[in-house]
C-alpha cells in the first residue's frame, strides 16, 4: 500500500509546484512584456536497491513563452514596444545586465532612464541619463533626442541610443525577478541594428487568461484526485491490519 501512498504524495507534491507557477502567469496577465512560464510533468523512475519499480511524478520548468503580447497604443513618448524579436538591455539589482521588453520607460528623480519596475535602462556606455528637456523622442532605432529647456525646437539633440539585442532565445533564462539574463558561458551579444522599436506603444502580457483559469481548475482537481488516493492507501492498510488480526 506505501506504494500507491508515496507515488500519490509526489504527484500532489508537483501538482502543487506547477499550480504557484501557473497561479504567477495569472498574476502578471497586467504587467507589461511579461513573458509565460511553461511547465511539464513527466514519469522518473526511482532507482536504488534492487529493481527501479516505482515511477514518480515530477514537474518541470520547461522553458518560457517568448511570443509577443498584444500592441497597445498609448501615445505616451517614454512608451515603446519592440517590433518582432529583440530584448532591450537594462542593470539588474546586482549590477550585470539583463534583458527585457517590458516598454514602460520614466525618468527617476535624479534624471535616470528606467523600466516600470525601477530597472536602469543601458545605453552605449552604461545607464542612461536624461538632463532637464522640454520634449523626449525615442526614434524606430533606440536613439533618444530631447529638447533642451530653453532650447531650440528645431534643433533637437541626441544624448544616447537604447542598447537594443537580439540573442538566441536558446541562451536566455528568466530570473526571479522576472528579467532575462544569459546562461552561463555564452557569448555577449552586440547591439542589433535590425532591432527597431516603436514609439508610444507598449507590449502587453502574452499570458492566456482564459488558459490559466482553465490550468487552475484542472490542476485543483488533480490534488484532489491525488489526496483522495492516500486516503484510500491509508484505508486499504487498516483494512488489511485488520484481516491479519482476525487471522
Amino acid at each position: 500500500m506505501d506504494r500507491l501512498a508515496y507515488i500519490a504524495m509526489s504527484g500532489a507534491k508537483q501538482t502543487l509546484l506547477a499550480q504557484s507557477t501557473n497561479a504567477n502567469n495569472l498574476a502578471n496577465v497586467s504587467t507589461q512584456g511579461f513573458k509565460a512560464d511553461l511547465d511539464a510533468f513527466q514519469s522518473m523512475p526511482v532507482y536504488g536497491p534492487g529493481y527501479a519499480s516505482r515511477v514518480y511524478a515530477q514537474d518541470e520548468r520547461s522553458g518560457t513563452d517568448f511570443a509577443q503580447g498584444p500592441l497597445m497604443t498609448t501615445g505616451r513618448s517614454l512608451d515603446v514596444a519592440l517590433k518582432g524579436q529583440g530584448f532591450m538591455a537594462v542593470q539588474a539589482p546586482d549590477g550585470s545586465t539583463a534583458y527585457t521588453r517590458r516598454g514602460d520607460l520614466h525618468i527617476s528623480p535624479n534624471g535616470q532612464l528606467q523600466t516600470g519596475t525601477g530597472a536602469p535602462v543601458l545605453g552605449n556606455q552604461g545607464p542612461i541619463a536624461i538632463p532637464p528637456a522640454s520634449k523626449i523622442d525615442i526614434l524606430g532605432d533606440g536613439t533618444i533626442s530631447i529638447i533642451p529647456l530653453g532650447g531650440d525646437v528645431n534643433a533637437p539633440a541626441q544624448i544616447d541610443r537604447i542598447r537594443l539585442v537580439n540573442p538566441p532565445l536558446a541562451d536566455l533564462q528568466k530570473r526571479g525577478d522576472g528579467l532575462f539574463a544569459l546562461k552561463p558561458n555564452t557569448p555577449v551579444p552586440q547591439p542589433d541594428a535590425a532591432v527597431q522599436v516603436a514609439s508610444g506603444v507598449l507590449e502587453g502580457s502574452n499570458v492566456n487568461p482564459v488558459d490559466s483559469m482553465v490550468k487552475m481548475i484542472e490542476y485543483g482537481r488533480l490534488f484532489e484526485m491525488q489526496t483522495k488516493m492516500i486516503k484510500t492507501a491509508d484505508a486499504n492498510s487498516s483494512a488489511a491490519d485488520q484481516l491479519l488480526k482476525f487471522s
